[in-house]
């Protein structure tokens, strides 16, 4: 039975992520937010991914102060984050303490959705998360990473839907990061899916192949409930389908999602200027916006391309490219086939560099491969080959088990070593996230506000001269 189709609009997170790096400010965003709120979204993804290290890093934002923001003027959809599993939202694993503080916080800031994923699909690292979602009565969306591989097919993806189902998830994603999922393909994953869970299906893929707007259609075809999209000025590319031309292609049927075309265009209108800015500054390169048939040849997402792109500029050596994206899938196949999305296509992205500028495969072994090799992200969907492991951590011991049960709690112990930065609760969660650029933030924070205090006492001495 056909049904209306719920869209999440990633404009405030994953459309500005995919196409300039996560930069649009929260007083960029905050205008039309009220708009957004009353457009009948299923959900607003604006928060979670890249947003939190670009807040600290680039913006000189607090990101928790953003999401209390958004909030505020966001009363009727629901909010919805990217949350990477036991890395939260940072490159490592995090002791179980933190990952449980680190939700309990998201939810009490304004979270309702969080859509937990793990970059092996191993499903001991969703059990901290998902445990914590529930105990703070959050939304858990729980997320299949798809990726294409001799070891990964539908019925891999159903059956881990199927698990994380059983692990208490209320709803299942199709997290498709790097734009492979075919249209016939993703009819038969939804339906199969349909048919092992009983909980909603979303689905979210990338324009970067070319192939997404079909992908949805199909899917729909096939009865998924929630489809990502972005409006217009920050689709396509390495980034969503356009939002208007899916509300538009629905309107009518059995499928429409009840959103006004009208009122999309207004918001459309909102962040024109915005895209135009962004072109214009350069942080927009065109080169994200096309489309690029080497994502299914290569597997490679695109923000993987446009970081390995970077990578030989700053060496010069834009001549390998050729041959770095024909590393990748031998890297990744020495790696256990890991599907590639944070952290672990940049592990296997950096490796391939280093094996081509290096003149010899492994000469050089980044300390993130040797964890990814040892085990210390979790279970690889293959068993990497003991010969391989040994040539890469030698005589070391694999982590055995969950990787989270091998760190003791963190939290009390960040919490001593920045106790005198400390204005919020949350403070801490962003120094366990990420250590220096955060405490380059409080030193600033702390600038400003001595400035403010500064300036207000002067200002009494005018009035009240001594």
């Amino acid at each position: 039975m056909a049904k209306k189709v719920g869209i999440t609009e990633t404009i405030l997170r994953d459309a500005h992520q995919s196409l300039v790096a996560t930069r649009m400010t929260t007083e960029e965003m905050l205008p039309i937010v009220e708009k957004l709120d009353n457009m009948g979204y299923h959900s607003l993804e604006a928060w979670g991914g890249a947003t939190f290290d670009a807040c600290l890093r680039f913006l000189n934002e607090d990101p928790w102060e953003r999401l209390r923001k958004f909030k505020s003027i966001a009363k009727k959809t629901p909010l919805q984050m990217l949350f990477r599993g036991q890395n939260i939202l940072g490159y490592r694993h995090y002791a179980d303490d933190v990952v449980e503080y680190f939700v309990q916080k998201s939810i009490a800031n304004g979270i309702d959705i969080l859509r937990i994923f793990d970059a092996l699909n191993d499903i001991r690292n969703f059990e901290t998360a998902i445990a914590a979602t529930k105990k703070e009565n959050g939304h858990v969306q729980a997320a299949v990473c798809y990726t294409i591989s001799p070891v990964h097919n539908n019925d891999t993806f159903i059956q881990l839907a199927k698990q994380l189902e059983d692990m208490g998830a209320d709803s299942i994603c199709i997290k498709d990061m790097a734009g492979l999922l075919k249209p016939y393909v993703a009819y038969d994953l939804v339906k199969g899916m349909k048919e092992a869970v009983k909980i909603p299906i979303q689905l979210h893929t990338h324009y970067t192949s070319g192939v997404a707007s079909m992908t949805y259609l199909k899917a729909i075809e096939a009865g998924v409930d929630v489809v990502d999209c972005a409006l217009s000025p920050f689709a396509m590319g390495t980034s969503q389908p356009p939002t208007e031309p899916l509300v538009a292609t629905l309107q009518g049927t059995e499928y429409d999602t009840g959103i006004s075309l009208d009122a999309l265009s207004e918001v459309t209108a909102f962040f024109r200027p915005l895209r135009e800015k962004y072109l214009q500054s350069g942080l927009l390169d065109a080169k994200v916006l096309g489309v690029d048939i080497n994502t299914l040849v290569y597997q490679v997402p695109g923000g993987m391309l446009s970081n390995l792109v970077s990578q030989l500029k700053q060496q010069n050596k834009m001549d390998k490219y050729e041959e770095v994206l024909e590393e990748v899938p031998k890297v990744r196949k020495d790696f256990g086939y890991p599907p590639l999305v944070t952290p672990t296509s940049q592990i296997v992205g950096t490796q391939a560099v280093l094996n081509v500028l290096m003149g010899e495969r492994y000469k050089m072994v980044t300390k993130e491969s040797k964890g990814l090799v040892k085990g210390e992200y979790g279970k690889t969907p293959v068993a990497i080959d003991d010969e391989f492991r040994k040539s890469i951590i030698g005589d070391e011991k694999p982590v055995e088990g969950r990787p989270a049960d091998h760190i003791p709690p963190e939290l009390d112990k960040l919490r001593d070593e920045i106790k005198e930065y400390i204005e919020q609760d949350e403070d801490v969660l962003s120094y366990a996230l990420f250590d220096q650029v955060a405490i380059k933030f409080f030193e600033k924070r702390r600038a400003a506000k001595y400035k403010i205090e500064t300036s207000l006492v002067d200002m009494q001495n005018m009035t009240h001269p001594v």
